[in-house]
């Protein structure tokens, strides 16, 4: 192969739809770092493009919003996280404020509160927040659904609506910079009126 089919060929593969792993984690890594020192107002794909040494193209071809690439951003810090399954609600309730909290001590949190923060005035942003909001809502009821099966539950509970509130608990306190609260307290509160008597 020449050297300029080489070229295109090369440059095809980083702007297609299938992300190469080491392109990604440049430009996440890049994005991350100008967050973290310039805010959101600073974080431009320009910026992103100049830091890692990508094209726009790329950039824009995976992540083609404002708010993807906040959310790409801070699911890479994330990683996986699989909820624990402790036999009893209130305990997975408390937790996930425990994991969550001290997850968002560090850079995480800095970076999620930012997120919150530009989906008041930024509506790719804001949309981009309610689908993973959504998602961690659907995340919940797979331990809603474990609960009902032991029996644990009223049969009046609205669990999507408690998910939310969950959720909306968790977010309030990381803006209100009260990571400090205990999951078993918030738990025993956000469990009255789900769980049977």
């Amino acid at each position: 192969m020449d050297q300029h089919r080489k070229s295109e060929t090369q440059q095809r593969r980083s702007i297609g739809a299938r992300k190469n792993p080491n392109t990604e984690a440049a430009i996440l890594d890049a994005a991350l770092k100008i967050l973290l020192t310039k805010g959101g107002k600073g974080l431009s794909m320009d910026a992103i493009a100049r830091e890692a040494k990508a094209g726009k193209a790329t950039i824009y071809r995976w992540w083609p919003t404002r708010g993807a690439l906040l959310l790409g951003i801070y699911a890479r810090i994330k990683g996986a996280h699989v909820h624990a399954d402790t036999g009893r609600i209130e305990t997975d309730i408390a937790a996930f404020f425990e994991y969550v909290f001290e997850f968002w001590r560090g850079d995480a949190g800095r970076v999620f509160a930012l997120i919150i923060a530009e989906a008041q005035s930024d509506l790719d942003v804001a949309e981009a927040l309610a689908l993973y909001r959504g998602e961690r809502i659907n995340d919940w009821m797979t331990i809603f659904e474990r609960a009902k099966g032991r029996g644990e539950l009223s049969e009046t509970v609205d669990c999507r609506l408690t998910a939310d509130t969950i959720i909306a608990t968790a977010w309030h306190h990381l803006l209100t910079n009260r990571l400090d609260v205990k999951g078993t307290d918030l738990a025993r509160v956000l469990a009255y009126g789900v769980v049977k008597p």
